[in-house]
């Protein structure tokens, strides 16, 4: 099992940046994909960003341009960097793994882009 720890979040105006983290222990040695996913009010959780394990990005439209996903594999930790923030941004965001032992969530942080 790989448990997840995020920090980060809480409440931007808009325009503003923000930077979420999210450290990894357990059984990271079969983590092949770490990202991010996002759950506003009455909405599905949705993919924002991910990072393979050999650095491939993949970011949802809606963000690209203005969010850049990175990873530290000797703190294993995955970063989030969101910039140009937008009300629409507002959500929960989930830290997320894919390893041998399926899928794992971190505890979620609240983010909101609010004048």
């Amino acid at each position: 099992q790989v448990q997840l720890v995020q920090s980060g979040g809480g409440l931007v105006q808009p325009g503003g940046s923000l930077r979420l983290s999210c450290a990894a222990s357990g059984s990271i040695f079969s983590i092949w994909s770490m990202g991010w996913y996002r759950q506003a009010p009455g909405k599905q959780r949705e993919l924002v960003a991910s990072i393979t394990s050999g650095g491939t990005t993949n970011y949802a439209d809606s963000v690209k341009g203005r969010a850049i996903i990175s990873r530290d594999n000797a703190l294993n930790t995955v970063y989030l960097q969101m910039n140009s923030l937008k009300p629409e941004d507002s959500a929960i965001y989930y830290c997320n793994t894919q390893s041998q032992t399926g899928n794992s969530w971190g505890q979620g942080t609240q983010v909101t882009v609010s004048a």
